[in-house]
């Protein structure tokens, strides 16, 4: 019996949205599309917002996902850039809830340990192994691309490990693993 999924990966993001497809048939991967979403232009951050919910729901709806996985905005030292990735992370998982397609959130570190073996590991080394495992020809400019393809690849290797993490069928169950956020 053949097994057929397949994988969409989201790097959100308010100036580029990196974002990749692969296909996984009993436990092979292989490449679909690598593409950005390029927000820069735009001003207005409510309009980078809905764009990026159209380019994912655009994107379920022509490839149609069975899961989606997202890289978890990371902690740094600027509270305002946290919370516009938040907002970007959070959009992009309305979205895949809206079609109901399962959404999965990693941490940078657990993606980069995933694809490299090194948590540390640049966006460079990321690119390179991907490049690699999925017989990539070139890579492209900027990078956000291949995180997003990265997320992707990070949940096929984490595809049946049980573990304690973020991981949402519905609206539904978000609500229930989320009864503080709900007023």
């Amino acid at each position: 019996m053949t097994t057929e999924k397949i994988i969409l990966g989201i790097d959100p993001g308010t100036t580029i949205m990196g974002f990749g497809l692969i296909k996984v048939v009993n436990r092979k991967m292989s490449f679909l599309q690598l593409n950005e979403l390029h927000l820069q232009k735009y001003d207005d951050p409510y309009v980078k917002l809905k764009l990026i919910f159209e380019r994912t729901v655009e994107l379920i709806d022509t490839w149609h996902p069975d899961e989606i996985a997202i890289e978890a905005p990371f902690f740094g030292k600027n509270v305002q850039s946290m919370l516009k990735l938040g907002r970007a992370q959070g959009v992009a998982m309305a979205a895949g809830l809206s079609r109901e397609v399962p959404v999965t959130e990693y941490s940078p570190k657990k993606i980069k340990m995933a694809i490299t073996g090194n948590g540390n590991a640049s966006k460079e080394q990321v690119a390179g192994m991907l490049k690699s495992l999925l017989s990539l020809e070139t890579l492209p400019k900027n990078l956000d691309a291949t995180d997003g393809l990265a997320a992707a690849v990070c949940h096929f290797y984490n595809s049946g490990k049980v573990e304690i993490g973020k991981s949402y069928s519905g609206w539904e169950a978000f609500v229930k693993q989320n009864p503080g956020k709900i007023k």
